[in-house]
């Protein structure tokens, strides 16, 4: 098969660019890791604190995931099945946490459960304390994550035909048989795709949780917020070795969703 000049440009233009913008990036990062031995940056990984931030942060991503998976599914399903007043400005809103910095996201948290907000005070003269505690980083992930299984769950959604879901009522089938046995088979690959993008985000997610969280050592100090904290105490080994990690473990969990997607393609075939 011949290939013109013109997609041969074009496939060289994406290729350099990917290059420049991704992989070289990760080569530098993995390379400048590697600098001090194997024996020096698996101590950084292994170190007391690197190890609870990393574990708080692997523990908290499972939690907002499972979380989404529920809440996001039934949000689409109700933005594609229902029709409700202000349905579009809900359709829309679901977006907003990608549009707006993950500061303001923290920010605005602080403002509503703060210890100084009326919501905060009430929860706090009952023991509950959400800000500068683990529940804030939950909050804080769902709001940046919620978007990510609405929008890969809505398009299956709307593309699925009603007659199978009609055909299983017809014979007896209860609402909730007909969602398991039916529905939910169609839609587990895009839940699981976006359960993977949110589990990717929450790994990575700064901003927010730098806010609500407070970075207290052994206590709500995240992995991203541990390594800005290496890297503001001049020790760059020391944050690039758990930066490894996130780029190792954000790169499996996308690299299984895509193998997924690739199975979810040559069985629908």
């Amino acid at each position: 098969m011949s290939v013109n000049k013109g997609d041969l440009t074009l496939r060289s233009l994406s290729l350099f660019y990917i290059g420049m913008l991704i992989i070289l990036p990760i080569l530098a990062i993995t390379s400048e890791a590697f600098k001090g031995g194997l024996q020096n940056l698996w101590a950084n990984i292994v170190s007391t604190q690197a190890l609870y931030s990393f574990r708080l942060t692997l523990i908290a991503a499972f939690i907002i995931v499972l979380i989404n998976i529920f809440t996001g599914t039934a949000t689409a399903w109700v933005l594609v099945r229902y029709r409700f007043p202000l349905k579009d400005l809900m359709d829309a809103l679901i977006d907003l946490p990608f549009a707006i910095p993950t500061v303001v996201t923290g920010i605005m948290l602080v403002t509503l459960y703060g210890p100084m907000s009326a919501a905060g005070g009430f929860l706090e003269r009952r023991g509950i304390e959400i800000m500068f505690a683990k529940p804030g980083i939950i909050l804080a992930l769902l709001f940046v994550t919620f978007p990510f299984i609405v929008r890969s769950v809505q398009p299956v959604l709307l593309e699925m035909e009603p007659d199978m879901e009609e055909a299983a009522k017809t014979l007896g089938a209860t609402p909730f048989t007909t969602f398991r046995r039916v529905v939910l088979p169609t839609l587990a690959p895009s839940i699981l795709t976006g359960a993977a993008l949110s589990f990717s985000r929450a790994l990575g997610e700064f901003g927010s949780i730098a806010i609500v969280a407070g970075n207290i050592p052994m206590k709500t100090q995240v992995a991203s917020v541990y390594i800005y904290g290496e890297i503001e105490s001049c020790n760059n080994q020391g944050a690039l070795g758990l930066s490894v990690v996130l780029l190792f473990f954000s790169f499996a969990v996308l690299t299984f969703m895509n193998i997924l997607q690739a199975r979810s393609r040559r069985y629908e075939r």
